[in-house]
């Protein structure tokens, strides 16, 4: 078995009055990619804010490579090498490119190579380098987001809708570069398009009322329609 890197035992969390995760349980073994699925409203992204320590686990336990990061700190659990791209995407429109990515860079200057590596998934950011990140499109403000969590090598990576509102070409761009980045980096990625995470997904967990309600092989998911129903009302193929 994989060693496991992640793990949520229990975990629940309130924002405010609302009690939004009732009893994570949770697992993200080491390496690959594992896809988090459910229904609007699940707790998915809840989940990758409590992991981050955005918000708080109110019971329950939340595991890092054996070290205990419930009650952590965010910017200590970034510094333990967990990246988080959140949906908003979260770049700053005023600064170029080459700022956003520098900012990201906790050693205070980019490795050669590695930027390199990363122009090579998207190539548009070397030709923007020096523009104003607001002044790129949609998908090009997402390579930014996902280029500033892999600036530095990182344990883990935490990634919501990647492919929210992209266009086809772009997605599959993204595609090859999610191939590529999981040999190298763990991933766990909240995501709704079926043709994404069928392609690049190694293992699964699915949400539902603030819980996992299943987890197991991308693979067997996949081809399973009636599981697909029963776990999400639908079958994964109509998120194509």
């Amino acid at each position: 078995m994989s060693e496991i890197l992640l793990k949520l035992e229990g975990v629940h969390t309130h924002i405010g009055q609302y009690h939004i995760l009732q009893g994570v349980d949770l697992e993200v073994p080491k390496g690959g990619l594992t896809v988090l699925l459910g229904r609007n409203g699940a707790g998915k992204t809840t989940t990758l804010r409590t992991i981050m320590g955005m918000w708080h686990a109110s019971r329950g336990k939340v595991s890092f490579a054996g070290d205990d990061i419930t009650a952590a700190a965010t910017p200590d659990i970034s510094c333990a090498g967990i990246a988080y791209v959140p949906e908003s995407m979260g770049i700053f429109s005023d600064l170029t490119v080459r700022e956003n990515l520098y900012l990201a860079a906790r050693a205070g200057e980019m490795d050669t190579a590695r930027l390199e590596w990363i122009f090579g998934f998207f190539p548009a950011l070397k030709k923007f380098w020096n523009f104003p990140a607001g002044n790129l499109s949609g998908g090009q403000k997402q390579m930014v987001a996902i280029a500033r969590a892999i600036v530095e090598p990182r344990r883990l990576l935490l990634i919501d809708e990647p492919t929210k509102g992209l266009a086809p070409a772009i997605i599959q761009g993204m595609i090859t570069a999610f191939r590529e980045l999981k040999e190298t980096e763990t991933i766990l990625l909240v995501e709704q398009n079926f043709n994404f995470v069928c392609s690049l997904g190694d293992t699964v967990a699915v949400m539902d009322g603030g819980r996992i309600v299943h987890a197991g092989m991308m693979a067997d998911l996949a081809a399973d329609q009636e599981l697909q129903q029963k776990l999400l009302g639908l079958s994964l193929h109509v998120h194509q």
